[in-house]
């Protein structure tokens, strides 16, 4: 459902040299994460140029409910891939994903 979403991806460079991904969506709104396949997870992460970390997102079956619960240990040790690229993925991609489905929900109440 979120794949051809996930395709028009942008990265935007960050002063700190991180690279953001922004997802440009029909209404403005970035599509919640709660509702994504593990192909469309696994698809973000190689649109967020993490090509092959994004085979491990795959392999262990995250899905959007599941990325969202997931802890920086979890990332940083339960998917096999390398440190950089793991703190990375958590820190500009999976804690902000969070934060913007909590503040989303939050707004839904």
């Amino acid at each position: 459902m979120y794949i051809k979403l996930l395709q028009s991806v942008g990265m935007e460079n960050k002063t700190n040299g991180s690279l953001e991904a922004k997802l440009v969506v029909e209404n403005g709104q970035m599509p919640d994460p709660a509702d994504w396949a593990v192909t469309d997870v696994v698809n973000y992460f190689k649109a967020a140029g993490f090509e092959d970390q994004a085979t491990a997102f795959g392999n262990q079956e995250i899905d959007g409910k599941s990325l969202l619960l997931m802890t920086r240990n979890d990332v940083l040790t339960g998917l096999s891939i390398k440190l950089g690229p793991a703190l990375k993925i958590y820190e500009y991609h999976v804690k902000p994903l969070q934060t913007q489905h909590l503040k989303s929900n939050a707004n839904v109440s």
